[in-house]
């Protein structure tokens, strides 16, 4: 769907020291890659589409309108900018494809029978665990 646009002039990228295990490299290289795309101000976008981002993505975006995405898995600065830029589409592109609606089905009726012997078999292994009764 948003294959054909090219979003790469709207994205702000920074970079940083990213944390965790990996030695000196963690210490002097600033590998991790930020990526922030600013929604209300993308020219690529249309109203509609601005407003599906808002919705569907709200706990990604900040206060400012910013979708702010991270990456620091790799040591490799460009890697990271990489990885970073190709979730950044499959995001928009999973947000922005319409939900199927579902439409509401009768079970069948060997289903309805399958369920009514499995509770049978159940009520059947509860009773054999019952002690036996002495009228």
């Amino acid at each position: 769907m948003l294959s054909h646009r090219n979003f790469i002039a709207e994205l702000k990228f920074s970079a940083s020291r990213s944390s965790g295990a990996g030695g000196q490299n963690v210490n002097k290289v600033n590998t991790k890659v930020e990526l922030r795309f600013h929604v209300e101000s993308s020219v690529l976008l249309s109203p509609e589409e601005k407003s599906v981002l808002m919705r569907k993505l709200a706990n990604r975006i900040n206060k400012e309108g910013e979708l702010i995405l991270t990456e620091q898995n790799e040591r490799s600065q460009l890697k990271n900018k990489e990885k970073v830029i190709d979730r950044f589409y499959r995001l928009i592109n999973r947000a922005l494809t319409p939900q199927k609606k579902r439409r509401a089905t009768r079970p069948t009726m060997a289903s309805r029978r399958r369920r009514l012997e499995t509770k049978k078999q159940h009520s059947e292994k509860k009773s054999r665990r019952q002690n036996p009764r002495l009228d």
